[in-house]
């Protein structure tokens, strides 16, 4: 005998079983799926308490308390044994003739799952929506916790089921279920460049404008006034009132005024103010004389050297 006991408790049906893997008895189909093969003696109890299609099973393994769901595609292996697939008996943490415990279940539709591959390969796949909802057409159902193998262009990929809706264990026979994926075992999200640091640059910024505005402003008609002849004067500019310097844009209103004026009116304006005298030929006569009289707190010119009258030929005008 292959198994260790056979009941049935009222309704349900519960037996145990020795599993062994769907290779011993070239049966490869099995790996594709989440079916197992079990002795006829199983389908008649089944007949007599009116299970019907399809058929869903729990699996429980007493050594290490987990617990899986299956199908069932036939009825003909030996008694006492039950023939799975691989890749669940990994997932129940069962070797070759171990015990498990099989008993009728009956699941809700399952309307949400939630996978996660082990690996990013799954990922290359050119279509693997297309190949998931191939292989997941050979399974029964979902249960929170498993890991099922989809085996494609000669090679196996691991998901792991990590979440079911409206319960941890979900039939997916004929059913619309929104399938999510959340990022596989292996991924490792590209480092970000580096960004610079924006608050420093517009500090940097603001303390160079406040620099800016702590340089000493252009205020005009602010310095000295210098002889045309070479010399000194004792005398120096009046200086200019805070009124005027707190008014800049009168004095270059003047500055416009006496450059944008004809030359005799520059001429005229001049002279009032001290500054040098920019005028026709005229005029000339006035600034010699003008130019004669002795400045206050200046020395006599020397009678034997020449004088030396500026701007006494030709009047030009300052106009472009």
């Amino acid at each position: 005998m292959f198994y260790s006991g056979y009941g049935y408790h009222g309704n349900n049906f519960e037996q145990t079983y020795r599993c062994y893997p769907a290779s011993f008895f070239d049966k490869p189909h099995l790996e594709g799926g989440d079916k197992v093969i079990m002795p006829p003696s199983a389908l008649d109890r089944l007949a007599s308490l009116h299970i019907e299609y399809p058929m869903l099973f729990e699996l429980h393994n007493g050594a290490t308390e987990r617990i899986s769901h299956c199908g069932v595609l036939e009825f003909v292996a030996e008694e006492g044994m039950i023939i799975m697939p691989y890749w669940m008996m990994q997932n129940m943490l069962l070797q070759e003739g171990d015990m498990v415990r099989v008993k009728n279940a009956t699941l809700p539709k399952g309307t949400y799952v939630k996978l996660q591959p082990h690996t990013t390969d799954f990922l290359d796949i050119s279509n693997p929506k297309a190949i998931l909802e191939k292989t997941l057409r050979n399974f029964s159902c979902l249960t929170t916790g498993d890991s099922i193998m989809v085996a494609y262009n000669n090679k196996q990929y691991y998901i792991d089921i990590v979440e079911a809706k409206p319960a941890s264990a979900v039939s997916i026979i004929e059913t619309d279920c929104e399938v999510d994926f959340a990022p596989p075992l292996d991924y490792k999200e590209p480092e970000k460049p580096q960004q610079p640091i924006v608050p420093a640059r517009k500090a940097l910024a603001e303390a160079q404008d406040a620099n800016v505005e702590d340089e000493p402003k252009f205020k005009p008609f602010t310095g000295y006034g210098k002889r045309l002849d070479g010399k000194g004067s004792k005398q120096q500019a009046p200086e200019v009132s805070s009124a005027a310097r707190s008014a800049p844009s009168d004095s270059n209103k003047r500055a416009s005024q006496q450059t944008a004026s004809p030359s005799g009116a520059s001429t005229s304006t001049r002279q009032k103010t001290g500054k040098l005298v920019f005028g026709s030929s005229a005029s000339n006569s006035k600034e010699a004389q003008s130019q004669k009289e002795p400045v206050k707190g200046s020395e006599p010119p020397k009678k034997d050297e020449p004088k030396f009258n500026a701007f006494s030929g030709k009047s030009y005008s300052l106009k472009r």
